[in-house]
């Protein structure tokens, strides 16, 4: 994919989300989520931290250290938030909604684009640091894009769509955190 259609899916994603849904699920040769929309939004959301840190630290040795540790961190985060959580909601429609064991691509399309909020708020936390009271409401908008995924490409009961965006909802704002929390902790301990 390239920049601008990364763009596209990205505010598509979050003005339209059931109009980005349809579009998603008839662009059927774009089934490696992870390198055409995960992996670029990742490193732009490490490039807007690390240069984020930088400014508001300003240019030091140590500045370029943090820099470099809240870089690595981010990474870490939204690597491993991405596939536990891709893992995570494949296992759970295995045994919530009784779907095949080869769904994991389905499962990473959904997780992958209903990261776009996760991203677009670290890219903004990156710049300025001071909002994250910001990111702790505007993440709940995931699951609206959740809802609007899960009817359109998981074709998800009725029934079960609530029990099922909440779930998958959760596990897909967690796992980045407590990832990050993880790090944080053991790099904080091995100083």
């Amino acid at each position: 994919m390239n920049s601008k259609g990364l763009i596209h899916k990205t505010i598509l994603l979050i003005s339209s989300p059931a109009k980005a849904w349809e579009e998603i699920n008839l662009d059927k040769d774009e089934q490696n989520v992870a390198i055409t929309f995960v992996y670029p939004m990742i490193g732009l959301c490490g490039l807007v931290v690390f240069v984020g840190t930088i400014i508001n630290m300003g240019f030091s040795a140590q500045c370029y250290q943090t820099a470099m540790m809240e870089c690595a961190r981010l990474f870490i985060a939204l690597f491993g938030g991405f596939f536990v959580s891709s893992s995570v909601v494949n296992y759970f429609g295995q045994h919530f909604l009784g779907r095949d064991k080869t769904e994991l691509p389905l499962c990473q399309t959904l997780v992958g684009y209903s990261m776009v909020v996760i991203f677009l708020l670290d890219i903004v936390l990156g710049l300025l640091p001071d909002f994250f009271i910001l990111k702790l409401l505007l993440q709940f908008y995931t699951i609206f894009i959740v809802w609007e995924g899960s009817s359109r490409i998981m074709k998800v009961p009725e029934k079960k769509m609530l029990s099922y965006t909440l779930v998958v909802s959760v596990v897909i704002l967690i796992s980045p955190a407590l990832i990050s929390f993880i790090f944080k902790f053991l790099s904080n301990l091995l100083r």
